[in-house]
């Protein structure tokens, strides 16, 4: 669904000191740099931005939003978790079962430099996987009846 994702920073080249390691943790890496205004990372593509806001007027956080990066493994997670308190960020939360989100999720909670909410989690694959497929399905099912629906001619009205 998303292509990417901005977050603001004060500054970028202290903001990646942190990314670095934490997304590092993760197996992401910087793809894109546009320094000093912008670095992005990814698995290949840019796919999370951090960055001076358009406006350059003072980065502020989102109050409500969190950004959730997938972690391959526990492992992992817990990693993410250890380099971003390593690097100056704010626990909010240990990496660890997340029942209330469901039986199998496993979630690290961090704020970046800058107040930013990030986690890292890991979903079981057939369990994620389940659930894509479920919303594609559900997706295309009612694609189907727009198309339908467009397609049927319109009965003439007798006045």
């Amino acid at each position: 669904m998303l292509h990417h994702v901005s977050v603001g920073v004060r500054s970028v080249e202290e903001a990646v000191k942190f990314y670095d390691r934490v997304l590092g943790a993760l197996g992401y890496r910087r793809v894109m740099e546009f320094l000093p205004y912008a670095v992005a990372y990814g698995d290949g593509a840019p796919e999370f931005w951090v960055q001076l806001p358009a406006d350059r007027a003072p980065a502020t956080i989102g109050n409500g939003v969190h950004i959730a990066f997938a972690a391959p493994n526990k492992a992992a997670a817990e990693a993410f978790h250890r380099e971003a308190l390593a690097a100056g960020g704010k626990d909010e939360g240990a990496a660890g079962p997340r029942p209330d989100y469901g039986p199998h999720y496993f979630g690290a909670f961090v704020r970046d430099l800058d107040g930013n909410k990030l986690e890292a989690c890991l979903v079981p694959e057939p369990l994620a996987a389940k659930t894509a497929v479920a919303r594609r399905k559900k997706a295309a099912k009612g694609g189907r009846k727009v198309a339908k629906a467009r397609a049927r001619p319109k009965k003439n009205k007798k006045r």
